[in-house]
């Protein structure tokens, strides 16, 4: 039995002439510790396919099965207690509260359970140490680097120790070197058996999949099976076809790099040089003047003589 299966899935936003079909009857299923990359243009559905199985938003047609339940349809607070025990979310821009320390936001989660506080922060303790952040209990989100924020999301997500992990784009802030550490914590913790669902534009993370989909108005158009550590062959076709370069296109890169790069901005009299004959006979005048004045200052002298 699959973790995941949708059945012709659909969600419709707005009314009457408004209305825009964001997932068009998406049929999908998942096994239990697969790492699944989700790629596909902006506006593609990705993220409202997310929404979905997170249970954040509730198909306006067809059903979600999860374990064989359906849980499309039950009640709001049916759908919280899942989403809390079962599944973590790890977002592009973390979401952590600011007027909370690090500890606090990573132990949150535990207080909707009824935990004890000191049961609460000592798990978070632990969860912490775990991504390797536990020196940085007592900071501020706003004192943490973007890679550090971001392996503090993924702790508050694994704090109820989830069996799904939904991250979407949580490289999309970071530079490649914090985009490194945060996927290989997600590879080690699907190492341990969890379900990853990755929704990313950049086609190399598709090397930590081992399923990647493709999504297109809606609809799942591709899905292909890859051997972690190989980027997907659909992933290298779309996204590096090479275009060849012509004279134009130097050209124009160039114009907008001297336009653009800062602090390249020549004054007035760099943008307009002095000609070369200009500049030459300026020099022989000033020397001519400076042969006369010194013949004068010669004259003087033997004249006090």
């Amino acid at each position: 039995m699959a973790l995941i299966e949708l059945k012709e899935v659909s969600k419709l936003y707005g009314f009457g002439d408004a209305t825009v079909l964001a997932l068009d009857e998406v049929v999908l299923s998942i096994e239990k510790g697969e790492f699944v990359a989700v790629m596909g243009p902006s506006g593609s559905g990705k993220t409202t396919l997310m929404n979905v199985i997170g249970l954040l938003d509730r198909p306006t047609h067809g059903s979600y099965l999860l374990d064989g339940r359906n849980v499309a349809r039950r009640r709001p607070n049916q759908q919280a207690r899942v989403r809390r025990d079962r599944i973590g979310f790890v977002f592009q821009s973390y979401n952590l509260l600011a007027r909370l320390s690090v500890l606090e936001n990573v132990a949150l989660p535990l207080a909707y359970k009824g935990m004890t506080p000191v049961r609460r922060q000592k798990r978070a303790s632990d969860i912490l140490e775990l991504v390797g952040l536990r020196d940085r209990e007592y900071f501020m989100p706003r004192q943490l680097s973007g890679g550090q924020a971001q392996r503090v999301a993924i702790a508050r997500a694994l704090i109820n120790k989830p069996s799904i992990i939904i991250a979407d784009e949580p490289t999309g802030n970071l530079d490649s070197t914090d985009s490194k550490v945060v996927m290989e914590l997600l590879a080690d913790i699907h190492r341990q058996g969890n379900t990853i669902l990755l929704v990313t534009h950049n086609p190399e993370l598709t090397r930590y999949a081992n399923r990647v989909i493709y999504m297109h108005d809606g609809m799942i158009v591709g899905d292909e099976q890859t051997a972690i550590g190989n980027m997907a062959k659909g992933a290298r076709r779309t996204h590096y076809q090479k275009r060849k370069v012509t004279d134009d296109d130097i050209a124009e890169g160039v114009s907008a790099l001297m336009r653009d790069v800062p602090g390249k901005e020549l004054s007035a009299k760099a943008r307009k040089p002095r000609p070369r004959a200009k500049h030459k006979k300026r020099s022989a005048k000033r020397l001519a003047s400076h042969r006369l004045k010194a013949g004068s200052r010669q004259r003087r002298e033997k004249t006090r003589k």
